[in-house]
């Protein structure tokens, strides 16, 4: 039985009260095969023997000579000052900044990160972040619901599946309606799309989609058709494609719908942003921005939008004001969530944020500058096309398709794509990601990414390993 700093008459007092026999009939429903056969512990060690056991376990890890794994979470370079600027202790230790006056650091870091993501995706607005990619997708779902009043979602299938796992997981119960368009081998279908976005079962049969023939001049149908409240999508795409959602999203505005994106922050330095192409939301998953890998987090949501929207933002916005003397002073402001208004109110039940994270984000940018932040997508993109190239001069191997790529890519091996990949991995180069078990009609296609850490004595042992699996 568990430690629980009780008397055994507090017990028996807790229990009377609560109408049960005993502590063992607190955990009844649950199935015999998954309680724990015992709470025997092994006795405790020395702080040298507990330092020696980990450091016995930590040798044990197998050190990888190289990594091609992207999928959303990328192996960039973060420079030492990172570390040590967001490492020191009025960052780590600060707490969430109610107080206004004792917390004008911590206000000034988040709106400086701020103005640095609206200006990176070219967005007018930005918040104090939320937990990751995915949930920064499913909150401008909502954001879009709450703004059209609308329920169906239109989901590009070449977006993210982890993410877009997320957004079906968030919003099983809510009564949505997610429509999830199949991509063109790797490629968003963008007609396919406005299709979705523009007309269903029950629009008029006599105006057949063929005739829309642009989205600027699309005119919106009478009836039920017009129920869609967001389309989403994604920049590259799942498959590294990079592609123009510009006439989807003034589609989708000509149909009341919102446009939303998930958008790869390190290529928005090269590629067309969110804000060019019209898009209502941009979101983004930010550990490409100045976050080690660690195994799955913690990471950070990015999300943008127009200023229209602003009060359907979920999180915490800061602003920039002047008090009584005309001293510059950073505040909360447009806090919509319900520690801070009627829950009915609230846009987010979201009471943290990941401001340590989007610190690092934000000192990872300065750090870079524009100049930098373009040389690390040019290195990426640089050294994917060397490995692609390379790659598909192994018998039997092609790219996915003649697309546009940014930093990743998809290739098409002649067997099931985790067989030579296990193979490879067990001699310590990891070459992708295998796509079967998100995609099973994909099996065997391998997604490789690169960055600028990626050399070319790595991609020799790709090739190599590779080679070799095949």
């Amino acid at each position: 039985m568990p430690f629980i700093p009780h008397t055994e008459e507090d017990l028996r007092a807790m229990l009377k009260c609560i109408g049960v026999r005993d502590l063992a009939s607190l955990f009844e429903d649950i199935p015999p095969q998954f309680k724990p056969k015992s709470f025997a512990l092994p006795e405790g060690l020395s702080e040298m023997e507990t330092c020696e056991h980990f450091e016995r376990l930590a040798a044990r890890n197998k050190e990888l000579a190289a990594c091609f794994l992207g999928a959303g979470f990328y192996d960039h370079h973060i420079p030492k000052a990172v570390d040590a600027l967001a490492g020191r202790s009025e960052f780590v230790t600060a707490y969430t900044p109610y107080q206004a006056e004792s917390s004008q650091g911590t206000l000034q870091a988040i709106f400086e990160y701020q103005t640095a993501m609206t200006r990176l995706f070219e967005m007018d607005c930005a918040n104090a972040s939320v937990y990751d990619g995915g949930s920064a997708l499913f909150e401008a779902a909502m954001m879009a619901v709450r703004w059209t009043k609308r329920c169906k979602l239109v989901v590009d299938e070449a977006l993210n599946p982890i993410w877009r796992g997320m957004l079906n997981s968030y919003t099983a119960s809510l009564g949505l309606d997610i429509v999830t368009v199949p991509h063109n081998n790797g490629r968003s279908d963008i007609d396919a799309l406005k299709k979705a976005v523009g007309m269903t079962e029950e629009a008029d049969s006599a105006r057949p989609w063929e005739e829309i023939e642009d989205a600027g001049d699309a005119t919106p149908l009478p009836g039920k058709h017009e129920n869609c409240a967001a389309v989403l999508v994604q920049n590259p795409n799942f498959f590294g494609i990079a592609q123009d959602f510009s006439t989807l999203f003034a589609h989708a505005k000509n149909y009341g719908a919102l446009s939303v994106i998930s958008a790869y922050p390190v290529m928005q330095a090269v590629l067309k942003t969110p804000g060019e192409m019209g898009a209502d939301v941009a979101v983004a998953d930010g550990q490409a921005l100045g976050m080690p890998l660690s195994f799955g987090g913690p990471y950070l949501g990015i999300m943008t939008c127009k200023k229209e929207l602003i009060r359907q933002f979920p999180g915490r916005i800061a602003g920039r004001t002047h008090d009584m003397d005309g001293k510059t002073g950073y505040v909360l402001t447009l806090q919509a969530r319900e520690q801070h208004i009627r829950r009915a109110k609230a846009t987010s039940n979201i009471c943290s944020n990941q401001a340590l994270c989007a610190l690092r984000s934000l000192v990872h940018l300065c750090l870079l500058g524009p100049r930098g932040l373009v040389r690390s997508a040019e290195l990426g993109m640089e050294r994917a096309r060397e490995a692609a190239a390379r790659l598909c001069g192994l018998p039997g191997v092609q790219l996915l398709n003649d697309a546009p790529f940014g930093n990743e890519f998809a290739v098409r091996l002649p067997s099931d794509a985790a067989i030579p990949a296990e193979r490879c991995a067990r001699r310590g180069c990891v070459p992708g990601l295998p796509l079967g078990r998100y995609y099973p009609a994909m099996r065997d296609v391998l997604l490789v990414a690169c960055t600028e850490k990626t050399t070319s004595r790595q991609i020799d042992l790709l090739v190599e390993e590779m080679r070799a699996a095949l």
